[in-house]
């Protein structure tokens, strides 16, 4: 398989460490600094540029029916016209906040606990991430997910960063050096506390799970997300 990197960062180049160990070749690095020589003779694209230059690498792999398979957060604002986009040249777009296999099993953990602590109207949940200060959006785009997980399963109404107000769920976010990133989900009371918590302890799973999402997406049409790859949920 041939895969463009749109961002050769570190997770670019773990990305790429992943995916020439599968027997994949990588025949585009398109950064900030490069052109796009070897797009369009990729057979996937793998974004995870930064935020603002999200839309137009993933516009650019579309509009030469590349399909996308993208990590970047915090440019969800136009994700409805990346969407349009992929139906109209027919290709496929595969989003995902977080690639980790645990994450994503950790994701279907919090709607359960979440459905389970329906009606118990003492315990108050919050959510806190923590991530290496290199990560430009707070917070991150797996504590969203795992908000709109909890929300869609409670009373609360929408999340709030760092901030308690009622019928809002609190997120904290912290930045600290070298955290690939850990995410806990808390229930409280006077008398107890519930957490579940994923702690990735290096970059591997999410650049496995991106080359993972990349083979299965080859040869598709539409939208897409991790649940369709791993088929849970």
């Amino acid at each position: 398989m041939k895969i463009a990197l749109l961002g050769y960062g570190r997770m670019g180049k773990a990305i790429e460490k992943i995916a020439v160990g599968r027997g994949h070749e990588i025949v585009a690095k398109i950064d900030k600094d490069t052109g796009l020589e070897g797009l369009e003779t990729a057979d996937v694209a793998i974004n995870f540029s930064v935020p603002d230059a999200a839309v137009g690498n993933i516009s650019e792999a579309l509009n030469r029916s590349v399909p996308v398979v993208c990590g970047t957060t915090g440019w969800l604002e136009k994700v409805e016209d990346i969407k349009q986009l992929c139906g109209e040249k027919n290709s496929a777009f595969l989003y995902a906040s977080n690639f980790s296999l645990g994450v994503n099993l950790f994701f279907e953990l919090n709607k359960k606990l979440a459905k389970l602590m329906q009606g118990q109207f003492h315990y108050k949940a919050l959510i806190d991430e923590i991530h290496h200060t290199q990560k430009l959006d707070a917070p991150s785009g797996t504590a969203i997910t795992l908000a709109e997980g909890l929300i869609e399963n409670s009373a609360y109404t929408n999340w709030k960063l760092d901030t308690e107000e009622n019928n809002q769920l609190k997120i904290t976010a912290q930045r600290i050096d070298d955290v690939p990133g850990t995410h806990t989900v808390f229930y409280e009371s006077e008398v107890d506390t519930i957490e579940i918590k994923h702690t990735a302890h290096n970059r591997t799973g999410f650049a496995l799970g991106a080359v993972v999402a990349a083979e299965w997406i080859v040869g598709k049409q539409g939208v897409f997300g991790m649940n369709d790859v791993l088929n849970i949920g």
